[in-house]
């Protein structure tokens, strides 16, 4: 049997997206296990993405996932337990030291200074 391939697609409003298919070309309807704490993450939708032997698959992200600390969600080949992808959360005091956050922040001051600037440059005109 050929590899899957997930790709990504997006992550919007909760649900993360993606597309299934298979690397030597076409396949059986493949079966993912989606997990998160070792537990079934439930309402997984796999469906079929036209002729070409794609699938679409969307997750519902569990909500005890979205708190602090780092979270990861797992997305398995159910048939032999391979992993497809990863999906991971970093949140709240875990956070903290992270350079991504540290720059988000100074991305948001940095637009608060140019508000700021621009009012100050129409009030002395």
């Amino acid at each position: 049997m050929s590899l899957l391939i997930l790709t990504k697609t997006r992550l919007f409003e909760g649900n993360w997206e993606g597309m299934l298919h298979y690397e030597g070309g076409t396949g059986p309807e493949p079966a993912v296990e989606v997990t998160y704490l070792e537990k079934a993450v439930p309402g997984v939708v796999l469906s079929a993405a036209g002729d070409d032997g794609k699938w679409a698959l969307r997750i519902p992200l569990p909500h005890e996932s979205l708190s602090d600390g780092t979270h990861t969600i797992l997305i398995e080949n159910a048939a032999n337990g391979e992993r497809l992808e990863k999906i991971t959360f970093i949140a709240g005091e875990a956070l903290a030291d992270d350079l991504r956050a540290e720059i988000d922040l100074l991305r948001a001051e940095l637009d608060m200074l140019k508000r700021a600037f621009r009012r100050h440059c129409v009030e002395t005109m």
